[in-house]
Parts: C-alpha cells; sequence; structure tokens
C-alpha cells in the first residue's frame, strides 16, 4: 500500500499538466474546492481537479490533520501530506454531475513529543458536483474508507463511513 501511495501523486502530477481539457464546449475544464466538512472534523484538504475526458477527472492537493474536532476527543498531533482522487463521471459532462470516485490520503503524523508515523486512508465514493453560473461549485458524496491515521496510540484506524461536501471554483 505506500508504493502505490507514493505512486498516485506522480500520476496524478503528469495526468493534470500533460492532458488538453475535457470539454470542447464552454464547459469549465478545472476547479478548486475546499471540504468545510473534514475541516470541522480537523482535516484540512484543497483539491485541484482537471478533467481529463468527458467521463474522467483527476485532482491532487495537500492534506493537513491541523486540529482536533470539536465533535471527538482532544488528540494533539499534526499530519502533513497529499491527497489524490480520480473521478468518473456517469454523464459526459466532467468535472459536472454524477460520479463514482477513488481517493487515497498518504501523510507524515507527528506528536508534540516528536512520535512520527506515516498514515493515511483509502475512499470509495459516490456523489454528485454542480456548477452554479459557469463558476460556483457545491459537491456532496457519501461512500466508506478505511484509514490507518495513527500515531502513538492517537488517531482513527478502521473501516468507517467517508463523506466529500465540497464549495469552490470553476474555471
Amino acid at each position: 500500500m505506500l508504493r502505490a501511495m507514493r505512486t498516485l501523486p506522480l500520476i496524478a502530477a503528469l495526468a493534470l499538466a500533460a492532458t488538453p481539457a475535457a470539454a470542447e464546449d464552454d464547459r469549465p475544464a478545472w476547479t478548486l474546492q475546499v471540504d468545510p466538512l473534514t475541516t470541522y472534523l480537523g482535516f484540512v484538504h484543497l483539491q485541484v481537479e482537471r478533467a481529463l475526458a468527458p467521463h474522467w477527472s483527476v485532482y491532487a492537493g495537500p492534506h493537513a490533520r491541523l486540529f482536533s474536532s470539536p465533535a471527538f476527543d482532544d488528540e494533539d498531533f499534526l499530519g502533513l501530506g497529499l491527497e489524490v482522487g480520480v473521478r468518473y463521471f456517469f454523464r459526459p459532462t466532467a468535472p459536472e454531475g454524477w460520479w463514482a470516485q477513488i481517493r487515497g490520503v498518504g501523510a507524515r503524523l507527528r506528536t508534540p513529543d516528536d512520535a512520527t508515523s506515516f498514515g493515511g486512508y483509502v475512499s470509495a465514493l459516490g456523489g454528485y458536483t454542480a456548477i452554479f453560473d459557469g463558476w460556483f461549485v457545491l459537491a456532496g458524496g457519501l461512500g466508506v474508507q478505511y484509514l490507518h491515521y495513527t500515531v502513538d496510540g492517537l488517531g482513527p484506524e478502521g473501516v468507517l463511513v467517508a463523506a466529500h461536501s465540497t464549495i469552490g471554483v470553476a474555471f
């Protein structure tokens, strides 16, 4: 799994840089999104998405676990890494419409006492992305994920519900 987590960012970066826009009409080919739900949970994500073909998009962006969620026990550790994902759109309208996706996150975790670990998770989700007025993005989805995001006895591990909720811009 570690080898795959290291290879995914390279594949995503090459795909983002080397492919033409998916849409031949006036649809945007790029989105920039943030996830308010995971931010509330302490995990901050910025996603830069690129439509590769009418049915496909990829995204990548920085991932940070900066604070404990007010909804859970206080766990003092930091996580910094990368998130990458691939979306399949059921209609040829990427980056807008109904989709299914897989994503992965890899991060270096550290406590204030300098305990370190490599953590991450993989998810499979389904959802919908809407683009309003050609630029304003709202998206949501649900699925399942496997987390191993632990350091020094802190952090989540196991199979849990995965959620996706983003706001952003399309261009």
